[in-house]
């Protein structure tokens, strides 16, 4: 193992320093993949600037959770366990990010912590069959955590996102925590070193102005208390402007319509082209394009679209505002994966186009269907006396936040633009609207 440390300057966090086994880690060829995966999939498509790579975000969110460890007082062995967390925890992501993370859960049964967790604990292949010459007989990841005394399996587990995040109960102003998981929530939690950095960096590479985080005033007021990361009444302020980057980071960056659609473009690439998505976290962006370009037909088409900036146009958006009970409820029960895939089936039939060059994109159905968002809105707050309540009990804004929807909008149909007036017909026959 190498004894070496480094210093690698980061546009976001200026200096980080890495070494042993998290140098090594670092070095190998899974992790060196990531340069390979843009950390905003299809937004660069929009933002220009936002060619940044899931490699740079894992080295950010390694330097953070090392940064949270030391602000909790974590003991060594926990520091230890969450900072390797935090550097592997998006290892198995394929290309284009989340562009095909639906697709991927549809046909594998795993998303790509599922993965994680395999690769890391040496259950599946690390590279590509071409690769074998180079990487055959190397260690697995688990084993080298376990040289360095880092529990691999605790590692993965704090890679996993639990069903629920939050989940803090308060009775009379007590608060009852789920045992120790505090150094889960470093990872996954109401203000956890993943959204940090990339609410950051994405800001940063897309130029908007809305990821601007009071990063010390968090890491002064985050404590343990009950087994549980709290933050004390003078970080309100900082969680409150932590939320609302995150709110909108969610409305103009992530859920931008002009990406959505790239996006489901690009998935509709993969469905039509046979390619077996089963592997293909261990390609990169670059592997995946040439793949589909060199497939043929209809997935090929829709590739060289996309780098042409050929975009699929939007036939008809409803947006939520405009979506009564009735319309949500019913629109509801074609958000998942094969339901969609219907009455995509079902609207371009009506309009008479190829199923292949339409797009149905929706919220889930939980997203779809919740008045009340909770997750990273329920941040537990601590006075001075020791009694812990959450965030929405002080912060207007925080509870607001909660029922505010994020996407805008319900529905979005999109097809090539000398379609669209045919598509935008079929969609409201069918679906009643």
């Amino acid at each position: 193992m190498s004894e070496n440390c480094k210093t690698i300057f980061d546009p976001i966090h200026g200096s980080i320093k890495i070494g042993g086994v998290y140098l090594d880690i670092l070095n190998r060829h899974e992790m060196q993949r990531l340069r390979g995966v843009k950390q905003l999939d299809m937004g660069y498509m929009v933002y220009p600037g936002a060619n940044h790579t899931r490699f740079e975000h894992c080295l950010g969110v390694y330097h953070l959770a090392g940064r949270m460890a030391d602000s909790l007082g974590l003991s060594d062995e926990d520091r230890s366990a969450v900072m390797a967390a935090g550097l592997l925890h998006d290892v198995c992501h394929p290309p284009f990010s989340h562009t095909l993370e639906e697709l991927t859960v549809e046909r594998t049964g795993m998303d790509h912590m599922d993965l994680a967790r395999k690769l890391i604990m040496g259950e599946m292949r690390t590279y590509r069959e071409r690769d074998e010459d180079m990487f055959s007989g190397c260690l697995s990841m688990a084993e080298m955590l376990d040289s360095a005394g880092i529990s691999p399996t605790k590692v993965c587990d704090l890679i996993t996102q639990p069903e629920t995040v939050g989940g803090t109960e308060f009775i009379d102003g007590r608060s009852f925590f789920p045992s120790e998981d505090y150094i889960h929530q470093i990872i996954h939690g109401p203000v956890d070193a993943d959204q940090m950095d990339y609410l950051m960096r994405d800001a940063h590479y897309t130029g908007v102005t809305w990821g601007s985080i009071d990063l010390e005033r968090i890491l002064n007021t985050i404590k343990v208390h009950n087994d549980r990361m709290v933050m004390e009444r003078g970080g309100i302020v900082a969680a409150e402007g932590l939320m609302v980057s995150r709110a909108l980071m969610y409305s103009a960056v992530y859920y931008h319509t002009t990406v959505r659609v790239i996006k489901m473009m690009l998935t509709k690439a993969v469905e039509c082209s046979g390619l077996d998505v089963s592997e293909m976290y261990t390609w990169d962006d670059a592997d995946l394009t040439n793949a589909l370009i060199g497939s043929g037909g209809k997935a090929s088409e829709i590739t060289r679209s996309i780098l042409a900036r050929r975009i699929y146009g939007t036939a008809y958006m409803l947006y939520s505002e405009d979506a009564d009970s009735e319309i949500t409820g019913r629109l509801a029960e074609f958000s998942g994966y094969q339901k969609r895939k219907e009455l995509e089936y079902e609207i371009a039939d009506k309009a008479g186009l190829d199923p292949t060059e339409l797009i149905v994109d929706m919220p889930s159905k939980s997203a779809m269907l919740s008045k009340s968002k909770i997750g990273k809105t329920d941040v537990s707050i601590i006075d001075p006396s020791g009694r812990v309540r959450s965030i929405t009990r002080f912060s207007s804004i925080a509870k607001g936040l909660q029922s505010r929807d994020p996407y805008g909008w319900k529905l979005l149909i999109a097809c090539p633009k000398k379609d669209m007036e045919r598509a935008e017909k079929a969609a409201r026959k069918v679906l009643s609207l």
